[in-house]
């Protein structure tokens, strides 16, 4: 044990910069492991445990306030029953601060559904116009309890008492309205009623939403909104980071296990003098493996170790998402199990993929076997040369003929090589060049285990491209309007323009109207929309299909195809009231917003259907160079508080923190490069030692034999690299269309990154490579003749 430990010391002194990286490539793929399991547990457990404490309800149905809900009690698979709720929808303002609501009548805490109480207390009859806020609705208007909310156009005026999380679907400005609890005092005039059932069954919620449709009629049902598309929306972009990081997790990990198998490797064909050594004193095929093995994993155990104790205790001071996900992880039931399991599966993986390299040490014999002696060279004679040409060019193929035994070949000199030198290329490239190809089949192998992390590298930097583009031009991600207006009663659709036309910056408007409708079969709410005339046509982003010009005419989301299992040239047939609407889908657009789950045509189609829809919100595409928050406050100015003025929802606004996340994997990801790279250089050079007499006998220079090194090394490099730029770019861009779809986006999303970045990163890992080798390879040129003999004794 005490030579095991001493030789182990040794090679630790020895090789301090290899280990140094495997510990921390180790440690930043673990990290990214548990970060992702934590962001896994922060996108669905906080709901799942809210919508569990609150009782929640698995339906909602919105209706009108003379619709008779009491025959849904009865309803098979319904277990209780949330309400019904008197609501009526209005919006409240606070600090210059608007936001629209559902004003909903609760006489007592409900049973199901219950809004758990974050902040101050209940509804109290003492306080008559006290109201209770969802949390989500207070933290966008930055209240809290004991501030005051207004009733545009009205003198009311009513008190946060409390604030209140809730299962339910969270408030999103322009397209989701906020949650507001109050006394039935409080709303005196109800447009509308809601009912939420709590089903005995959750599976069966399409089943249960057809029943109440059935018994209410068609008609009757405004909205419906289910637990699972709640779920999803909470989830949100969370569950997409954390997809990201255990994606990219998982390539670094399998990165790292064949840069520790090659590293094990490539000491062993370095170290079989002394490997031989320690046979010959006693050591068995079993102690050597041990030897390899268990200094590996030391390695892999520490680094696991580190970035599991680097997580626990610094992680949840990270900044935004990532902090709040790792503080609520360690309050979750599994934090424990996948902070032992995680850490101890990476240990399990690096041991397996470097047994099979420390098993091929214990097979070498205890008397290393001698190299065959080189073949004499045949050939044609050649045209007559200058003397110091002909002698470069023999001595050049002699020391090919040491370098490489044609045994182990193709030959030492290829044609190519011939012409190369002929035409005064110096030696050291041809050499180098020679030394990258001679044995392909391990040339390929270290290619390949370098290529990996380029590929994930090309990946992420297709990513953060694609993330650029969200934020430079959102008009290709179905964002082209800047701003959204939503108007009140009292302005016509001739005064709303007259004034959105009026302000300098605003290049086109686009009038609309948003409504939901069901789907065939009634199981599930869409969004249907008619946006833009014929005459100034809505400016969509298609992926593909073309825009809607003739009558009945639409374009749809992913998430909507995926609902209806439609696809483009399909017929579709929705009900809006009891009104039914029958369109043609003639392309599909580029969807950020409801899951996808949206249908447009122009407003033209929808009047020609029911001449009463009027625009009850206006698009608004900016001039280059306007303030979108400026242009804002004007037009909510010059409306009087009659326009609810807000900037459109860019998905890239809730993607930010990916940003960070991109460059922390880059980071791991170059640094298990550089292992690979050590790894490579120091089987080149560990090799070389009987070839550096043969390239002094010849009267190479140290520069020169120093640029061998150098050049093998960069053409590795650069092989890696367009192997890695081949299949990364088309891999990324099949993995973001991926998720796109199932995000209900839609494919098409993806951006590869330009060419002058991916040249760059090719450069940078050629120039890198070869730098990195310069040192140990002009080192090793400089050796002195007595201890390369020695070395190769």
């Amino acid at each position: 044990m005490r030579a095991t430990l001493r030789w182990a010391h040794s090679d630790l002194r020895t090789h301090r910069g290899e280990a140094l990286f495997l510990v921390l490539a180790t440690a930043g793929i673990v990290m990214s492991l548990l970060l992702a399991t934590a962001l896994f547990g922060y996108a669905t457990n906080p709901w799942q445990r809210t919508f569990t404490q609150a009782h929640g309800a698995h339906v909602w149905l919105h209706t009108g306030s003379s619709t008779d809900l009491g025959k849904l009690t009865g309803v098979e698979g319904v277990e209780a029953v949330a309400g019904p709720y008197a609501t009526t929808a209005t919006t409240l303002a606070t600090r210059g601060t608007r936001a629209a609501v559902e004003l909903r009548a609760a006489p007592e805490l409900p049973r199901v559904g219950r809004p758990l109480l974050t902040a101050g207390h209940w509804l109290d009859p003492g306080t008559p116009h006290g109201v209770v806020l969802e949390s989500s609705l207070a933290r966008a208007l930055l209240a809290s309890p004991g501030d005051t909310l207004t009733l545009p156009r009205s003198d009311a005026k009513l008190t946060i008492i409390g604030v209140a999380d809730s299962p339910e679907a969270r408030y999103r400005p322009g397209e989701e309205a906020g949650l507001v609890w109050a006394l039935p005092t409080a709303v005196p005039h109800p447009t509308g009623q809601v009912i939420g059932l709590r089903l005995s069954d959750p599976a069966d919620t399409d089943y249960a939403v057809q029943r109440a449709v059935t018994i209410l009629g068609a008609g009757a049902i405004g909205e419906v909104s289910t637990w699972q598309q709640a779920r999803a929306e909470a989830q949100g972009d969370n569950r997409l980071l954390g997809q990201v990081l255990g994606l990219f997790g998982l390539g670094a990990l399998v990165a790292a296990g064949f840069a520790v198998h090659g590293a094990i490797a490539t000491r062993i064909r370095g170290h079989l003098r002394d490997i031989s050594v320690l046979k010959a004193i006693g050591f068995t095929p079993s102690q050597v493996v041990r030897v390899f093995l268990c200094q590996h994993i030391a390695y892999a155990l520490f680094g696991s170790v580190t970035a599991t104790a680097v997580t626990e205790t610094l992680g949840g001071r990270a900044p935004g998402r990532l902090g709040d996900a790792v503080r609520m992880w360690g309050i979750l039931p599994g934090h424990t199990v996948a902070q032992f399991a995680i850490p101890s599966g990476a240990v399990l993986f690096i041991a397996a993929t470097t047994g099979l390299a420390a098993w091929r040490a214990g097979r070498v014999p205890p008397v290393p076997g001698s190299r065959p002696a080189p073949a004499t060279p045949t050939g044609r004679p050649r045209a007559a040369r200058s003397p110091l040409r002909r002698n470069l060019v023999t001595g050049t193929r002699r020391a090919l003929r040491l370098l490489v035994p044609p045994a182990r070949s193709r030959g030492p000199l290829s044609a190519v090589m011939r012409r190369a030198i002929d035409a005064g290329v110096p030696a050291g490239l041809v050499l180098g060049w020679h030394t990258a190809v001679a044995r392909p089949g391990r040339s390929l192998t270290t290619v390949a285990r370098l290529a990996l992390p380029l590929v994930l590298i090309v990946v992420a930097m297709s990513a953060w491209t694609t993330l650029d583009r969200f934020h430079s031009e959102p008009q290709k991600i179905g964002v082209p309007a800047a701003l959204t207006v939503h108007t009140h009663h009292g302005l016509s659709d001739t005064d709303v323009r007259g004034l959105l036309h009026h302000d300098p910056q605003v290049a086109a408007v686009y009038p609309g109207v948003e409504v939901a409708a069901l789907v065939p079969g009634q199981t599930a709410t869409i969004a249907l929309r008619g946006l833009g005339t014929r005459r100034s046509p809505y400016p969509y982003t298609l992926a593909e299909g073309h825009s809607p010009h003739a009558s009945d005419e639409a374009v749809a989301g992913q998430g909507l195809l995926d609902l209806l299992n439609v696809r483009v040239g399909d017929w579709v047939r929705m009900t809006v009231g009891d009104q039914p609407q029958i369109l043609h889908i003639v392309g599909r657009s580029i969807e950020p917003e409801n899951a996808g789950r949206v249908i447009s045509t122009s407003l033209d189609t929808l009047r020609e259907n029911d001449p009463h829809i009027t625009a009850t919100l206006y698009q608004l595409r900016l001039r280059p160079g306007a303030n979108p928050h400026a242009v804002a406050q004007r037009l909510t100015e010059a409306g009087h508080d009659q326009l609810d003025v807000h900037a459109a929802t860019n998905p890239a606004d809730e993607l930010s923190p990916l940003r960070g996340v991109v460059a922390g994997l880059i980071l791991v990801l170059a640094l298990i490069g550089l292992v690979e790279l050590l790894t490579a250089i120091g089987g080149t050079i560990r090799e070389s030692d009987r070839d550096l007499l043969a390239l002094k006998a010849i009267g190479l220079s140290p520069r020169q034999i120093t640029a061998i090194t150098m050049t093998a090394t960069g053409c590795t490099a650069l092989a890696a690299f367009l192997a890695a730029a081949a299949i990364g770019v088309p891999l990324a861009l099949w993995l973001i269309d991926k998720q796109g779809i199932s995000n209900g986006i839609g494919a098409g999303i993806a951006q590869s990154p330009p060419p002058a970045l991916l040249v760059l990163l090719g450069t940078a890992t050629v120039l890198g490579a070869a730098a990195l080798a310069a040192l140990p390879a002009t080192r090793a040129a400089r050796r002195r003749l007595a201890d390369t003999l020695a070395a190769i004794a």
